[in-house]
């Protein structure tokens, strides 16, 4: 055996040797030793590029991705899709829907298949099983319950009175009780910063599975990014003045709980929006030296895989929009994205417009383990980005002009909406200003088969469009 080697690689046969190393270099680059998911909770694409704080590991060792759209608009829907690298109606969670199909498999149940210990640090109750995201998950750690509040109990509460999701799940009957005191805990979330008690987690659980010789998959959810956004280790307003304090409490109260929805009144202006998307970028400034740091530990001369991003956007006003739910605004819906597989040491800039959703076939795909979409890395012209949104009933009193589910893809520098039976659309946004959409006049007019140029893309499109319908019918 050994004289056939030499005897192919000397007789001007090297492939054959080329072949077998490389093969067994494929296998072991294949293998990271831990792969890190790092979610900064409602953080939007433009809050990243206003930032002052800088974050050089990430702009210098990655694939950074400058026009990734959130499959979905809220933490469940674009959550669900980044576990399953399927679009909302595929994937079955969404506002009416509110989990996933348990027929699906998750990214990780199939690492935990393939040999990794795979564990959640969350400071969101929504990715922990109120909706079901904690499936395939050996550990979930809510960090809220690992931590003692630094603020006063009926400031807790109040937070909890704000939330109406929260009110929801509090009082009904399959979590009354078993839940309440959790969902109390759990407002800590909301009320500090506690980043660096996850990434600190995050850090003992590597260092647990490798003296076990395990490889680890991680999953982190940061709230700071969140409403009502994190501009100080305790929350506090912004404004200065009794005065100026109630009327920023005022305008938090109408954003997260949406009241346009149910009288179709803004009652918060733009220049009191400015001041809140200031909250966003403040908190992001804060918190964004301690991720790129986290990044480059877990990342530099390691075998690991990392990925920072954000799950969906924030919606300030943009098309009449408030907060980040039924919409599919590029305020809500576009992201940043940074991918460092193991060994990458520069910076690569992806201009093309793609879905986070394929994070998942990206991973799986670095892992040679089989799946059926494509990889950001390799493949990112076949990444489309695809959004969809899903009326959310208000308290039941949700008006019937915001009673409508939206699918909308980008092609070229072109967004194309459908709600209400009806194509509209907009150029992608500018870095300031994002344009309202224009409807179509042709009532006839399939827009996938308009202006879609490649056959393959457009019957992927039409199909996924034609499973969203049927589904919007169902629910």
């Amino acid at each position: 055996m050994v004289n056939l080697f030499f005897y192919c690689f000397y007789a001007k046969i090297p492939f054959l040797a080329h072949l077998i190393f490389n093969r067994k270099w494929a296998f072991m680059q294949h293998l990271p030793d831990n792969i890190i998911i790092i979610i900064a909770d409602s953080l939007r694409y433009k809050t990243v590029t206003s930032a002052t704080t800088p974050t050089p590991y990430l702009n210098n060792n990655s694939y950074n991705f400058t026009q990734a759209r959130s499959a979905g608009c809220w933490t469940l829907p674009a959550t669900a899709s980044l576990f399953t690298g399927l679009s909302p109606h595929q994937h079955g969670a969404t506002s009416q829907t509110r989990s996933i199909n348990k027929d699906i498999p998750t990214i990780a149940e199939l690492l935990k298949n393939n040999g990794y210990s795979t564990h959640q640090v969350t400071a969101n109750i929504a990715t922990t099983e109120i909706f079901g995201l904690h499936r395939g998950f050996d550990e979930v750690v809510k960090i809220w319950t690992t931590v003692k509040p630094k603020f006063k109990k009926m400031q807790q509460f109040l937070v909890l009175v704000g939330k109406p999701r929260l009110r929801k799940k509090l009082f009904s009957k399959d979590f009354l009780m078993a839940k309440m005191s959790e969902d109390l805990d759990m407002a800590k979330a909301w009320m500090q910063q506690m980043i660096n008690d996850s990434f600190n987690t995050a850090k003992s659980i590597i260092q647990r599975n490798e003296l076990k010789n395990k490889k680890s998959f991680i999953f982190i959810n940061l709230m700071e990014t969140h409403f009502p956004y994190h501009i100080s280790p305790v929350f506090k307003f912004s404004t200065p003045g009794l005065f100026e304090k109630f009327a920023e409490a005022k305008q938090l109260f109408h954003l997260a709980n949406q009241t346009f929805l149910t009288d179709n009144k803004h009652h918060t202006k733009t220049k009191q929006l400015k001041k809140i998307e200031n909250r966003q970028l403040t908190s992001y400034n804060i918190i964004a030296e301690t991720i790129d740091a986290f990044v480059a530990e877990q990342h530099q001369n390691k075998n690991n895989f990392v990925v920072f991003g954000g799950d969906h956007g924030e919606t300030f006003g943009e098309q009449n929009w408030l907060y980040h739910f039924s919409n599919v605004t590029d305020g809500g819906n576009h992201v940043p994205l940074f991918i460092l597989p193991p060994g990458k040491n520069e910076s690569t800039v992806v201009k093309q417009k793609v879905s986070t959703k394929h994070l998942f076939h990206t991973i799986l795909k670095f892992l040679a383990i089989n799946t059926n979409g494509p990889s950001l890395i390799n493949e990112p012209d076949d990444a489309t980005a695809v959004l969809e949104s899903f009326w959310y009933n208000n308290k039941g009193k949700t008006l019937p002009q915001f009673r409508h589910n939206q699918f909308c893809f980008i092609q070229n520098n072109i967004r194309y909406r459908f709600f209400n039976n009806a194509w509209y659309t907009a150029p992608i946004s500018k870095e300031n200003k994002e344009p309202h959409f224009e409807k179509i006049k042709d009532k006839g007019i399939n827009a996938i088969n308009e202006f879609v140029t490649y056959n393959t893309e457009k019957e992927k499109l039409n199909r996924l469009f034609e499973e969203f319908r049927i589904f919007s019918t169902k629910i």
